[in-house]
């Protein structure tokens, strides 16, 4: 023998019951143990793809603000803001953007033909 190793505590059987008390254990908590790991990996997914959510909204958020910027802009350029059905302001104001953008380009071929 090892040493006497396995005669630990003068009980020859002493390993051979520890390690079926250990398998017996082993097997009646494994589904605990399974459903532990199962649930530490669900949850790492669940925080990954959160996280890849969060980064694409943002980059979404990003991208709407810059295009509600430059519909702003036409909007008042060209009078597209007041396209509402709704419109009970009796259209006292509206910017007529292609008017001004014509005179602009009118004063650019002028100043063209001059020189």
């Amino acid at each position: 023998m090892v040493n006497g190793f396995c005669t630990m505590g003068g009980n020859p059987n002493y390993m051979r019951t520890s390690s079926a008390l250990f398998i017996i254990i082993l097997v009646l908590t494994f589904p605990l143990w399974f459903g532990l790991g199962i649930g530490l990996f669900g949850l790492l997914v669940g925080l990954l793809g959160g996280m890849v959510g969060l980064i694409f909204g943002l980059i979404g958020g990003l991208i709407g603000a810059v295009a509600w910027v430059i519909k702003g802009f036409f909007s008042l350029l060209f009078g597209w803001a007041y396209d509402s059905p709704f419109d009970f302001d009796g259209d006292f104001f509206d910017f007529n953007g292609w008017a001004v953008a014509a005179v602009v380009l009118l004063i650019v071929l002028i100043s063209r033909n001059k020189k």
